[in-house]
């Protein structure tokens, strides 16, 4: 009997060996997707998504700061900020990763307290919702320049895109599952930039342009006018709301590298963009008072050309395909909320889910997308001015998210070591420094903005 049970037991393992050896469909599914090259968490789809949270509505004002302040002038501020925001993010990626939470709210609470956790969830929910209302502003225009229709009627077709695209683009359980769209805007985007272009080449640079003011701008630039035009470039680069789920994404695992390099292809995509539309907004429609709010409303009197009515709707199609990524962030703002006054930690959000289509979605998860949605319609119906909204949120909310907030937490995370912790080491004293760039950012930068919003 004893050597039948040992037989058996010899043959249960050898089964189990064996078992283990094989892989099941689901095993060798997950290695395909490790294989591909644009799996979901890759270098390469991260970094694309992390570019299209940045270039959405952005890229359709940039040239009207261009045309202000000069093409040098706007160059440089574009080379700064990309350089500021692959700091920023890779500050953000350490946080992250060495408190192992996934969200600006948990890492906050893990390294300082709820109360700061939520204000800083407030400000990133601030600045996506006013970028995602932009993104519905920018449909409208659209809709207004290829039918020449009212305001009424603006209106309602925002309310109809906000129902039936952007509610349920909303619902994505992951950040990366927009990879494939990501990509495909990026291209809409190249393609507005090609038909500016021939607009150029068709027309000829604008009689307005001359060396000097191309440069350097038509003069009369106040501070004001080149601060809002710093507020724009933090506008234009800011991603960072999207880092911490995008860092838990990453795979094989979450690493300071691999968020490295997603950070640097990432701001390179983007600064490509930004110049090639400064530059050639500038030459296309002139300098100063000859730029409108934005490229859609300068291609207003060629908008019946085929290839230009192809641009504008692919416009709309890459600004939609931002609102995933900027609604995300909301609803994580608003489930942490829920969450808090439930009583439940973050190590509770498995529990508490209902199927909802294929995948596992929180009931509160689902509440909290479609109300950041209706939020979001109801701003882009009442604001209309796109340009004055976005120097605004890019000068409140972006310069605290993406500069001041990382240099606390890596201040924060160093001061843990207190044996080791000293004020003068080298990443200290940078923290600072950049912390001391964000506190600037936001204070004088928020007031330059709000003065044209006064009239003043």
């Amino acid at each position: 009997m004893a050597l039948e049970t040992k037989a058996v037991s010899v043959d249960l393992e050898s089964s189990v060996s064996e078992a283990s050896t094989t892989d099941s469909p689901i095993k060798a599914s997950e290695k395909l997707q490790r294989q591909s090259s644009f799996r979901r968490g890759g270098v390469i789809p991260t970094a694309i998504c992390l570019s299209k949270a940045a270039i959405g509505a952005g890229v359709l004002s940039v040239s009207v700061h261009a045309a202000e302040v000069g093409a040098l002038y706007q160059l440089a501020c574009l080379m700064l900020g990309g350089m500021l925001t692959v700091l920023s993010i890779r500050m953000i990626s350490v946080a992250s990763i060495e408190t192992k939470k996934w969200s600006f709210e948990d890492v906050c609470e893990e390294l300082f307290h709820p109360v700061m956790s939520i204000f800083t969830g407030f400000m990133n929910a601030c600045v996506c919702l006013g970028s995602a209302a932009g993104y519905l502003i920018v449909c409208g225009q659209v809709f207004v320049v290829i039918f020449q229709a009212d305001n009424a009627t603006r209106n309602l077709f925002v309310v109809l895109v906000g129902i039936f695209v952007c509610c349920p683009m909303a619902l994505a359980r992951h950040v990366g599952f927009m990879r494939h769209l990501a990509a495909l805007s990026v291209g809409a985007l190249i393609l507005l930039v090609i038909v500016v272009a021939w607009y150029m080449g068709d027309r000829g640079i604008d009689e307005s342009v001359t060396t000097e003011n191309f440069l350097l701008g038509p003069g009369g630039a106040t501070f004001i006018t080149y601060m809002n035009s710093i507020n724009n470039m933090i506008f234009a680069y800011n991603n960072q709301f999207n880092v911490p789920q995008l860092t838990g994404e990453l795979t094989p695992e979450p690493s300071r590298n691999g968020m490295t390099k997603v950070a640097l292809l990432s701001t390179s995509i983007s600064f490509l963009l930004y110049a090639s539309v400064s530059i050639l907004g500038v030459l296309a429609f002139g300098v100063a008072e000859n730029q409108k709010d934005s490229l859609i409303l300068d291609l207003m009197p060629v908008r019946k050309e085929i290839h230009v009515l192809i641009s504008l709707i692919a416009v709309m199609f890459s600004v939609l395909t931002c609102f995933q990524f900027h609604i995300y962030p909301v609803r994580q703002f608003l489930a942490y909320l829920v969450r808090k006054a439930r009583g439940r930690s973050s190590d509770d959000e498995k529990t508490d889910v209902v199927y909802f289509g294929r995948s596992l979605t929180r009931w509160y998860d689902i509440f909290c997308a479609l109300g950041s949605v209706c939020l979001v319609v109801l701003i882009a119906v009442v604001i209309t001015s796109l340009r004055a909204m976005l120097d605004f949120i890019g000068a409140f909310g972006a310069a605290y998210i993406s500069f001041m907030v990382p240099p606390m937490w890596i201040i924060a995370l160093r001061r843990k070591d207190e044996k080791n912790f000293s004020w003068f080491s080298r990443e200290i004293l940078f923290s600072v420094s950049f912390l001391a760039l964000g506190l600037f950012l936001f204070v004088f930068g928020t007031y330059s903005a709000i003065l044209p919003i006064l009239g003043l």
